[in-house]
């Protein structure tokens, strides 16, 4: 079972190399999930059987600095969330349906009785003034199970920085093993289309605020814009607003297509994203979602490193792309991830 959080579409989409390549490794795989995330994966694979969560329904406050302060009014549902996981879960595997399970940043999917996996690129959890509390609260879930993964290279040439790095590894409070970037896109040559592309994810009402944003800063522009809404639907729609090429999504090679004919990409600082656009080679300019700790942080590191610009949502505007060709822009770091052997995990007694 792979099962990814519905937290935007980043989790799923990073899910997307490992469901490949255990396909290719002939494993039988059953996909886990709920909302558009769950949908994003039933159209990438619809050969696969799958399974609805129970939905965490995390939603962003208008106001980015009261973010902290609704995650921690919902910890009950969380956990309540986190509960019927769980006992969802052991019905399968009472029922033999599932004999080992990947959870990408979904607390709740693992069992004792089967080789269970969480994947997450966040070891610490910033949160501000409390984020050892969050990162501790964190890692104590991560030793529920059997092994994490992070996609991440493990030296000082990285991307996620100290969310996905501990300052000791040998004094960690559980094994770590560092897979290498996920991505279930291609570097791949071809003529350039559109001067600007848009991409949109993550959960409401900051993901609609991005994209009203980005249409007033666009719409008039003298530039080939295409924006991609990040809005999985049954039926794919387009339209036209002044510059700017409107989409609901694209699955994976449409994608991959589109940033490969795009000159810059516009979007969240998501860790999923720079993953993708990391192994596209593209020069981005970010835009982390307001009160978000962790896209904050990855924008901030990404900038001081010389990678990519990134300023906040209300600050933007057509000129600030001119700073990207100040910037080195996403390097793909060489990394290649050993599947067969990561799952042989699996094949244990």
């Amino acid at each position: 079972m792979v099962a990814p959080l519905h937290w935007g579409l980043g989790h799923a989409t990073r899910c997307i190399p490992i469901i490949r390549a255990l396909l290719k490794n002939n494993y039988n795989v059953v996909l886990a999930s709920d909302g558009s995330a769950l949908l994003l994966l039933r159209k990438e694979f619809p050969e696969l059987s799958y399974v609805t969560l129970p939905s965490y329904n995390i939603t962003y406050p208008k106001k980015g600095g009261f973010f902290k302060l609704k995650l921690l009014l919902k910890a009950p549902y969380i956990q309540k969330i986190i509960v019927s996981e769980k006992k969802v879960i052991e019905k399968l595997v009472a029922e033999e349906s599932i004999h080992g399970i990947i959870s990408d940043n979904r607390w709740g999917v693992r069992s004792k009785k089967i080789p269970s996996v969480f994947i997450t690129h966040q070891l610490n959890v910033l949160s501000g003034n409390t984020s050892f509390i969050s990162s501790n609260l964190h890692q104590n879930l991560i030793k529920k199970f059997d092994a994490c993964w992070v996609p991440d290279l493990e030296g000082t040439i990285n991307l996620s920085g100290t969310l996905g790095h501990f300052k000791d590894l040998l004094a960690a409070p559980f094994p770590v093993t560092y897979i290498g970037l996920l991505s279930r896109m291609q570097k791949k040559k071809r003529p350039i289309v559109y001067d600007v592309l848009c991409l949109l994810s993550g959960p409401e009402p900051q993901r609609t605020a991005l994209e009203e944003k980005l249409i007033s800063v666009f719409k008039n522009s003298e530039k080939q814009i295409l924006l991609v809404q990040g809005v999985v639907e049954d039926v794919k729609k387009e339209k036209q607003i002044g510059a700017i090429k409107i989409i609901n999504f694209l699955q994976s090679t449409e994608l991959e297509k589109a940033i490969n004919e795009s000159e810059y990409v516009v979007s969240r600082s998501g860790y999923t994203t720079i993953m993708d656009l990391a192994a596209m080679e593209k020069k981005a300019f970010f835009i982390p979602t307001p009160g978000q700790f962790e896209q904050v942080y990855l924008a901030k590191q990404l900038k001081q490193t010389g990678f990519v610009p990134s300023c906040k949502q209300d600050e933007f505007e057509e000129s600030k792309l001119h700073e990207i060709e100040n910037y080195k822009g996403l390097k793909s770091l060489n990394s290649k991830t050993d599947f067969s052997s990561l799952f042989r995990f699996f094949e244990r007694e």
